[in-house]
């Protein structure tokens, strides 16, 4: 059995792989990204992606179905990533233009990651 430190190191790095699969994704989609694993002392937004005005603020989550992605998504969640991208939009200079948008990227085994629009609706 592996110890709670190597389990970990194999968390953070399945972790980062996901964020840079979904990062592959929106790039795909034509969205430039603008923050990876954004930190304020209130939460952290996993990407923060643009493309003309929209700002999508999203939430990786890499599982073995789309349904248990979007599961993972607690109120909680959703609370501290809104704090999060409230002060990340706060140093915008030209955030009155942003149409912002709260969208998941599912990374699934074996498949090209799903982008979910609105997963949940900020305050």
């Amino acid at each position: 059995m592996a110890d709670a430190a190597t389990r970990r190191r194999k968390a953070y790095r399945h972790g980062h792989r996901s964020e840079w699969l979904a990062a592959v994704a929106l790039m795909a989609k034509g969205f430039r990204i603008l923050e990876r694993r954004y930190r304020t002392r209130l939460g952290e937004i996993d990407l923060i992606a643009r493309r003309g005005d929209l700002v999508l603020i999203v939430e990786v989550k890499a599982r073995r179905s789309l349904v248990e992605a979007m599961e993972a998504i607690a109120r909680q969640s959703e609370r501290r990533i809104e704090a999060a991208a409230d002060i990340w939009l706060s140093r915008q200079p030209d955030y009155g233009r942003f149409s912002v948008r709260f969208d998941m990227v599912a990374v699934l085994p074996w498949r090209w990651p799903v982008h979910v629009e609105n997963v949940f609706y900020g305050r």
